[in-house]
């Protein structure tokens, strides 16, 4: 997401012709969006995406159970 970011704002420099990136080659100012590819690719290849999903939904799932325990009076597991 940083790469896309970079790339928009870099994007906007150059065509504006704002500042020092102005004077650099569109190959250079063009280059976030080719990593942003590549870094996408690379995640979705080694299984990052989906294990950072599957961490995200078993946090969530800890907290509701922790919820419910409290609602009970019970107390909730230390991790």
């Amino acid at each position: 997401m940083w790469f896309l970011i970079a790339g928009i704002g870099l994007l906007l420099l150059k065509y504006l012709e704002i500042g020092f990136v102005a004077a650099w080659s569109w190959w250079w100012v063009l280059s976030p969006f080719a990593m942003a590819a590549l870094w996408w690719a690379w995640a979705d290849a080694t299984g990052f995406t989906k294990r950072k999903a599957m961490q995200r939904m078993d946090e969530k799932k800890q907290q509701r159970i922790d919820r419910q325990r409290e609602a009970l009076g019970i107390k909730p597991k230390r991790r």
